[in-house]
């Protein structure tokens, strides 16, 4: 019996059925569709970008296409019921998590995040509309919000055959040590760390419409997020590197983060703050610079183990020279998730990748596509991992 004192009911009730469905059923991705057509025209996606990104990934031709790229799912099905423990930070993730499971053929009990956030409130609104169209969807549907509770956390784990989490180390080793359904399938979402790999070179031979373009593709891997999303860069890498061509990329990024960003003063205080720290602690500066208060770029004089301890927000970046790939290789741990590149050749740095044998970097995007989630997510292959084979002899 779960205890329900606390539990908020945003979409569904405690009742979600549990039976399973195909993989791409028809009526999930016809739900998916009519979600995607009602965001695009509303003028919340006009205002809210990572709502307008959701609608870009759930057109009826995005799903067709990942239907073809999976192949025949004709014997399988979901698991059953999936609880979902999303992420704090990021407003909307919660729903391509559980329009993962429901793809896949899962029921959900999705845990929305503590915070509210004006995006999360105005698409459950959205998708409550829309599924009283779906009555087997719906069915198979809850999103919850309740206050940090172990007791009802563990009910909720007690009933699933999957669970995607998303969170901090601390809070996977929880969630996975309370007990699931016997063959229950746990996919988790951890730390994660990102960077950026630039060619200085390209930078400088790059035309002023592809220079502006590639700097508010890097504000939207970075700053829209405020830093925050495990796939935005925390450190930017220049391989061929040439003073002219950082600073050229440097100053588009100003001038793009200037009209578009607002700095805070509190995020001001910390970015400074955080700088003397790092200068007193770490020895491994090489040089800052500072672009008023909105860039700091903090040069390392070398990669060490300490990598994934470089982090900022708000505009306050690391960088440094790469001699080598194997520079970098060096020093990536599992922990390592995206590299989004520009002028680099992608398919020759996913083969090194591959015959270095590294734990980590699971994803090399362009910059400005670090925020696209798919099905093939932190080395996820989600679909095939939320569903079951039914095999014949």
């Amino acid at each position: 019996m779960i205890p329900m004192n606390g539990v908020e009911y945003l979409l569904g009730s405690e009742d979600v059925a549990n039976t399973p469905l195909g993989v791409f059923d028809g009526g999930v991705c016809g739900f998916i569709a009519e979600l995607s057509a009602e965001l695009m025209k509303s003028p919340l996606s006009r205002a809210m970008p990572d709502l307008a990104a959701l609608a870009f990934w759930g057109r009826r031709a995005s799903l067709r296409k990942m239907q073809r790229d999976f192949g025949d799912a004709s014997h399988r099905l979901g698991r059953g019921l999936c609880f979902h423990i999303a992420p704090s930070n990021i407003p909307i993730n919660f729903a391509f998590s559980y329009l993962f499971a429901l793809l896949a053929g899962n029921a959900s009990i999705v845990r929305l995040p503590g915070k509210s956030f004006p995006q999360t409130d105005a698409l459950c609104k959205v998708m409550a509309r829309i599924l009283r169209n779906y009555p087997e969807i719906e069915k198979r549907t809850a999103f919850v919000r309740y206050p940090r509770d172990s007791e009802i956390t563990a009910a909720f784990c007690a009933r699933a055959d999957a669970r995607m989490i998303w969170g901090g180390d601390a809070t996977i080793a929880m969630i996975k040590a309370l007990p699931a359904m016997p063959r229950c399938v746990d996919v988790t979402f951890a730390d994660r760390y990102s960077l950026a790999l630039l060619d200085a070179r390209a930078v400088l031979q790059a035309g002023e419409v592809q220079l502006r373009r590639l700097a508010e593709d890097f504000y939207n891997d970075t700053f829209l997020m405020d830093q925050n999303a495990c796939s935005s860069p925390q450190v930017i890498l220049w391989q061929n590197d040439d003073a002219a061509g950082r600073e050229r990329f440097w100053e588009a990024v100003y001038a793009c983060a200037s009209a578009r960003y607002t700095l805070q003063d509190a995020v001001a205080v910390d970015k400074y703050t955080e700088l003397c720290r790092e200068a007193v602690d770490t020895g491994n500066l090489r040089d800052v610079r500072r672009m008023g208060n909105l860039i700091y770029r903090v040069e390392l004089a070398a990669l060490d183990a300490n990598l994934s301890s470089c982090r900022g927000k708000g505009g306050y970046f690391h960088e440094y020279a790469l001699g080598s790939w194997k520079e970098l290789f060096a020093v990536v741990t599992e922990r390592f998730q995206t590299i989004t590149c520009f002028g680099v050749d992608t398919t020759a740095l996913r083969q090194a990748i591959i015959t270095e044998g590294l734990r980590g970097i699971d994803r090399i995007m362009p910059v400005g596509k670090a925020m696209d989630i798919g099905v093939f997510w932190d080395g996820h292959d989600l679909i095939r991992e939320l569903s079951r084979v039914i095999s014949v002899c």
